[in-house]
């Protein structure tokens, strides 16, 4: 089967040779100039605010990184879509591409989570790593910047409940970066670089089969998950909860049995003929807001302990939290999660997090003791470790 490519906006798939072309508008070296005008599939696709006047978008060889305008013989490097006409990144298709999908219920802190997740890659982790994060677009630039790094790490602002994208005109674009990391082989060092894209999609989104299908197209076409559910929804986990632990409501929100239900359905629905074998995207199921149960732990439990300090992804501490997180499940009446992965994923493996560290203020501010994540980036480098683009220190 020929490879296909997955558009980090759209999520769309496409064979390589598909991607179009934009004329860059300017003059060329045969004195013609095209005009700039809206694109329509881009405003149907991605919503009128993505689209302002661009240059004419046009077929040629989209293996190659540059072509000729047929309208005014000048060469472009913008490459587009097929589908969305979203500009794709620099050396898109060229270079390893993997794209991880993040979801989660309701109240699940999804979009502090990415928040910090993408703060601590970018500083702690990539020093750890030799790794650098970047964004791939200047909309992505932007928006972390201002939207969700300042907010948090600045004016130590929580986040309002996010915004369903069930129309193009509410829809968030995804945050896409590329996270660049320098490995070593027989030839000498070479840079290994991956595409993320993370959707910040509202908890509605995953209240229902048909809105997941609507949504989170994106699902099918990821190279891994990153599942985040909140035990504080799950009954047998709120009782433990630290005394003064603010417990979300149970109106609006979904068991997160049934998000992963209806997440795992959406992965078994383009498997017709094949409902035997189990889904072999791996699947990162991360549990927020452990800050909330430290006081539970054993002094020796691997979830009171923080990953180890090394550049390497720690395959015996990865499995011992898996292993201590499956045992919490068991006092969280959360077993029936355990089956349900065990009968349908060929890999997953259990997080525990804290994004925060400590309760946010009343006020819905972050603590005066500040930000102080716990294991937030184990999930991620577990992803990349299972494709190869970070290195594994154990087996397993």
């Amino acid at each position: 089967m020929a490879r296909r490519l997955t558009c980090p906006y759209c999520y769309e798939s496409f064979a390589p040779r598909e991607i179009r072309f934009r004329c860059n508008s300017r003059l060329s070296r045969t004195g013609k100039q095209c005009p700039r005008r809206r694109d329509q599939v881009l405003d149907e696709r991605m919503g009128p605010r993505r689209s302002h006047d661009l240059g004419p978008d046009f077929a040629a060889e989209g293996r190659r990184p540059t072509a000729v305008c047929p309208e005014c013989d000048g060469e472009t490097t913008y490459r587009i879509c097929p589908v969305c006409h979203s500009e794709l990144p620099v050396q898109f298709g060229m270079v390893d591409n993997r794209l991880i999908a993040m979801v989660g219920a309701k109240a699940s802190g999804k979009t502090v989570y990415m928040t910090v997740l993408l703060h601590e890659v970018r500083n702690r982790v990539g020093e750890a790593f030799g790794a650098a994060l970047m964004g791939l677009d200047d909309a992505t630039m932007r928006r972390y910047s201002a939207d969700y790094e300042d907010r948090l790490y600045r004016d130590n602002q929580m986040f309002p409940g996010t915004q369903t994208a069930s129309t193009n005109l509410n829809r968030v674009d995804p945050l896409v970066f590329r996270f660049s990391l320098r490995r070593r082989s027989l030839f000498g060092d070479r840079p290994q670089h991956t595409v993320l894209s993370f959707f910040d999609t509202a908890g509605e989104d995953f209240s229902s089969r048909e809105s997941v299908e609507l949504n989170t197209r994106y699902l099918a076409g990821a190279d891994g998950i990153i599942l985040l559910l909140d035990p504080l929804q799950m009954p047998g986990a709120r009782d433990g909860a630290l005394p003064g632990t603010p417990l979300p409501g149970t109106e609006g929100l979904d068991a997160p049995m049934n998000v992963l239900s209806r997440v795992t359905g959406l992965l078994l629905a383009p498997r017709t003929g094949r409902s035997a074998q189990k889904i072999d995207t791996p699947i990162a199921v991360v549990f927020s807001k452990m800050d909330a149960f430290w006081h539970l732990l054993e002094s020796s439990s691997p979830l009171r302990d923080y990953a180890p300090p090394r550049g390497r992804f720690d395959v015996g501490d990865s499995l011992s939290v898996h292993e201590e997180v499956r045992r919490l499940l068991k006092d969280w009446d959360g077993v029936p999660i355990d089956q349900l992965l065990e009968n349908h994923y060929t890999r997953y493996r259990y997080f525990g997090v804290s994004s925060l560290g400590h309760n946010p203020t009343p006020e819905a501010r972050v603590a005066p003791t500040g930000i102080q994540p716990y294991r937030v980036a184990d999930p991620l480098l577990w992803l990349l470790s299972e494709f190869g683009a970070v290195p594994k220190a154990g087996r397993g």
